[in-house]
């Protein structure tokens, strides 16, 4: 079978729309997602019979909208596959999970659309068993279509949280109580701002309304300072103005806002003799699903510009992606957490930081006040942090962000400090490597010896 001339990675809103673009200007492409069906976390699909969970009318329409168009491009999707990286001599590698192989692939164009990672600040007892991320909590609910069982509690920052929390209603078990770091009351400003878009006002109002009818407690300005087991649940520490008080849960999900999903990817750009590498969406710029869509589209014109083939210029991307820019920027600071609530202030030395070496605040701060300072690298080498089984994916933002807490004199180290760039970016085994998929050629199979040695 001949290498497509684009390989999308990614079936999210941004992959989805960048293929329908460029099936119909009539160059090759496959899609290559890790999941068994398409959509995206955002559009995450339920399994088998399962309830979906109610969405805004606004958010059906879009997917009604993208996935006949997908469905009539018939661009060739390769499900349960995970992209790992691509070699120096331009071979994009990816790990076939159902054929248990490393399939190897020469595109002209790799377009990256692997969508956001949700961020969770470290707090004491983040890490114990029962304690997940919201966004996590949410695609459980897109999948199974219940909600989950007994008394939970979803706190942190961001506006997902009210989400999470009328879809938990609207399935029969609302949220014991929404802890909000910042208090969008005490931001009019930025709340008259979001008058300019009318469909996300609406959205909103229509969470708020289905929060409100259930009487769910929304904490605003409040931080959840630290979780303690306790019985089969939780005990967990509210912190406000006012002081502090505690709340017995059964499950607590967390939420700190989200990030571009970047983590290990190759550079924007040519790669010598290997393809274009192109950002689209969430991993590009986190703004949203309507945004994600517009720059799939931008991202397959430009594929189809370097392809030679033709493509008309369209403006209109540009202009909704900085439309969309602009409403996060408003919702970022209308939920932009109070001082009193501010993430990473006083957290104890035995809060755990890096979950895969079992490594703390305290381990961090003794190698942070050693005499030489170190730089991220030498903190990872040293204390093993982002050394674990998810390099970093993790834990290095937060590493990144308490070293310049710690050490505010030095320049500010970024995550990459820490992890540097590298792949495979998602762990593969090494029978794996070993193994080559059906459709690989004798010299992909040499390749693929050639990195098992």
């Amino acid at each position: 079978m001949a290498d497509p001339d684009v390989l999308i990675v990614g079936a999210g809103p941004a992959g989805l729309a960048a293929a329908v673009e460029l099936a119909a200007s009539g160059v090759s492409v496959e899609l290559a997602e890790q999941r068994g069906t398409i959509g995206g976390a955002i559009y995450r699909q339920p399994i088998s019979a399962a309830t979906p969970v109610p969405q805004a009318a606004a958010a059906k329409a879009r997917w009604r909208s993208l996935s006949a168009a997908f469905d009539e491009s018939g661009v060739r999707v390769r499900h349960a596959t995970v992209f790992l990286g691509i070699e120096a001599d331009g071979q994009v590698l990816l790990d076939d999970r159902r054929s248990g192989g490393v399939v190897c692939l020469r595109p002209k164009v790799v377009i990256l659309a692997i969508g956001a990672v949700e961020t969770v600040h470290p707090r004491p007892g983040w890490h114990l068993a029962g304690v997940t991320a919201a966004g996590g909590l949410q695609v459980m609910m897109k999948e199974r279509g219940r909600a989950p069982e007994g008394r939970v509690i979803l706190a942190g920052n961001g506006p997902l949280l009210i989400a999470v929390a009328a879809q938990m209603a609207r399935l029969g078990n609302p949220p014991v109580a929404v802890v909000e770091a910042g208090d969008p009351f005490r931001r009019p400003a930025a709340g008259l701002g979001l008058l300019a878009f009318p469909g996300l006002l609406r959205e909103a109002a229509g969470y708020v309304l289905d929060v409100k009818r259930r009487r769910v407690p929304w904490l605003r300005g409040t931080r959840l300072a630290a979780i303690e087991p306790q019985g089969e649940g939780f005990a967990v520490t509210l912190e406000d103005a006012r002081g502090t008080r505690r709340m017995e849960v059964d499950r607590v999900a967390l939420h700190d806002g989200i990030r571009p999903n970047d983590f290990g990817l190759p550079q924007v750009g040519g790669r010598g003799e290997g393809p274009l590498v192109l950002h689209a969406g969430d991993c590009r710029e986190a703004l949203g699903a309507p945004a994600a869509g517009a720059d799939g589209h931008r991202a397959a014109r430009e594929a189809i510009r370097h392809l030679g083939a033709d493509s008309t210029a369209n403006s209109r991307e540009g202009r909704d992606i900085a439309r969309y820019r602009k409403a996060q920027a408003l919702l970022a600071r209308l939920f932009a957490p109070l001082p009193e609530a501010l993430p990473f202030e006083n957290l104890p030395d035995e809060t755990l930081l890096c979950r895969c070496e079992g490594r703390t605040v305290g381990d961090l701060r003794a190698l942070c006040e050693m005499p030489d300072r170190l730089t991220g690298r030498e903190v990872k080498h040293n204390g093993r942090f982002a050394m674990g089984a998810c390099q970093g994916r993790f834990c290095a933002a937060n590493t990144a962000v308490l070293m310049a807490r710690m050490r505010p004199e030095a320049p500010a180290p970024t995550p990459v400090d820490l992890t540097g760039r590298r792949w495979p970016a998602r762990p593969v085994s090494i029978g794996a490597l070993m193994q080559a998929a059906p459709e690989n050629t004798d010299q992909d199979k040499e390749m693929t010896d050639e990195v098992h040695k």
